[in-house]
């Protein structure tokens, strides 16, 4: 049996693995590289395999570190199937044509750039697929209930468990046929912190004989909730109330978004956050939002409580769901007393650069940065405290406070990583440490072995073979 990362090796995104055994070949993932300058190129040659071998792919969930590139592989020739939840599917139907249609819009916005500056000699970076494209890798999916059973293969059986990260979320179980025996692979996806808001707990595994984890947070612990709403509700106060400024949130349009809105309306509905007006300009992250609310039956109990006290006290918490960009710039000249979530979560497209423009500059202001910043991310760049930043060809020089609030990551910190890696009955065969930086993949492998005893682990680098008997 033979595996192969393709991507998220010694960082978080691009994840992609390949999977051989006895006659089968399928992909975990197929994700977009995020990130610094060399994405785009990396994106073009991360599906530099022979796809013809490929009998099937499985999606744990919709992040586009983890779907982004579908469109490409069917662009360059896959015709198999694409194995995902039903709640993956359907947002899949708004991110992958999401997605498709930044990458056209960036490409005519720089082909007029380089027309304008008379450097026709330049090229835009090519695109990575067209929405015609994403429309077609649509048709390959294949949508499945949680813990339904799929063979997509004759040696293959696998379950989708719910992994509480985003709505849809998976960890995979794998049970291959090879070699006279059969072995279970189990792919963590990404897995979602214990207690949050919306969604339910990541379902406990009890036996893998290898193990593929994420370890995103695997150096760290996210900061306790307590902490993290009492800081939120001291800039709530302190942006809105005494500089008179507005409070900017970058927020990933999948799951981020849709727990920050229930987050905030706890906080006002305990009296802790004053009566707050949310703005949320993200097409995206409204269209999912709808979904979010087709799938009630995946929230958690306190949850589906809060939105009907919500819907009760419109007055304490209202939330506008901005549509056409005609509305969104109007909130331009909107200089205090506003909520507004954007994204893209790492600020490096779509709404949330406007919204930068117009208030980083701004002493009165507050960026909220409240997820994980890949290196090279202009949110990345923010966290690390840099003093000004290019905007739309525009320097602009950071007046407004910038704050991290760690504690609302989705992604599971170290200790809820390892106490659910706790749950296994006994150490897996092997141990593959994934989708991680290369200090915190380091970290979570150092504590597996250390704490818990478990001994064969690897943190595989990107595009090499890993053979395992």
């Amino acid at each position: 049996m033979e595996f192969t990362f393709f991507g998220a090796a010694g960082e978080v995104t691009g994840s992609c693995t390949r999977v051989r055994s006895d006659g089968v070949a399928f992909l975990v993932d197929c994700g977009m590289f995020q990130g610094g300058r060399e994405a785009g190129r990396r994106n073009l040659e991360a599906l530099d395999f022979d796809l013809g071998e490929i009998d099937f792919v499985l999606l744990t969930h919709a992040h586009i570190d983890h779907s982004g590139l579908l469109p490409r592989l069917v662009a360059l020739g896959y015709r198999g199937p694409i194995h995902a939840t039903e709640a993956t599917v359907r947002l899949l139907e708004v991110m992958l044509l999401d997605s498709a249609h930044i990458q056209e819009k960036e490409a005519e916005r720089a082909a007029r750039e380089s027309h304008r500056k008379r450097h026709k000699h330049l090229r835009a970076a090519p695109m990575l697929y067209t929405v015609a494209q994403a429309q077609a890798s649509l048709a390959r999916l294949r949508p499945l209930r949680y813990d339904d059973e799929l063979s997509p293969h004759p040696k293959v059986r696998c379950r989708f468990r719910d992994a509480g990260h985003i709505l849809g979320s998976a960890i995979l179980e794998i049970d291959v046929d090879s070699g006279g025996r059969t072995r279970r692979l189990v792919f963590s996806g990404d897995l979602g912190q214990p207690n949050r808001p919306v969604l339910r707990d990541p379902v406990a595994v009890r036996r893998a004989d290898v193990l593929c984890v994420e370890s995103t947070y695997g150096d760290r612990t996210h900061r306790a909730l307590a902490d993290t709403e009492a800081e939120l509700v001291a800039v709530l106060h302190d942006t809105l109330e005494r500089r008179g400024g507005n409070v900017i949130i970058p927020a990933f349009a999948v799951g981020r978004t849709q727990e920050l809105i229930f987050f905030l309306a706890e906080l006002v509905r305990a009296g802790r956050a004053p009566p707050l007006q949310v703005v949320v300009d993200s097409p995206m992250a409204t269209a999912v939002t709808g979904l979010t609310m087709d799938f009630g039956s995946l929230w958690d109990a306190p949850t589906r409580e809060l939105l009907a006290w919500m819907e009760a006290h419109r007055e304490r918490f209202a939330v506008r769901f901005v549509a056409d960009v005609e509305e969104s710039i109007a909130l331009n000249s909107q200089r205090a007393g506003l909520v507004i979530i954007s994204a893209s979560g790492m600020c490096d497209a779509g709404r949330i650069r406007h919204h930068l423009k117009y208030n980083l500059g701004r002493s009165a202001c507050s960026i909220v940065i409240c997820g994980f910043q890949a290196a090279g991310s202009l949110g990345r760049r923010l966290v690390d405290g840099v003093r000004q930043v290019t905007l739309f060809g525009e320097r602009i020089a950071v007046r407004a406070q910038v704050h991290t609030i760690g504690g609302l990551s989705a992604h599971a910190d170290r200790k809820a990583l390892l106490a659910w890696l706790a749950g296994f009955e006994a150490p897996p065969r092997h141990t593959f440490v994934v989708h991680g930086e290369a200090g915190a993949s380091v970290a979570l492998r150092d504590a597996l072995r250390q704490q818990m005893g478990w001994a064969a682990i690897d943190i595989p680098r990107r595009g090499e073979p890993y053979r395992l008997d």
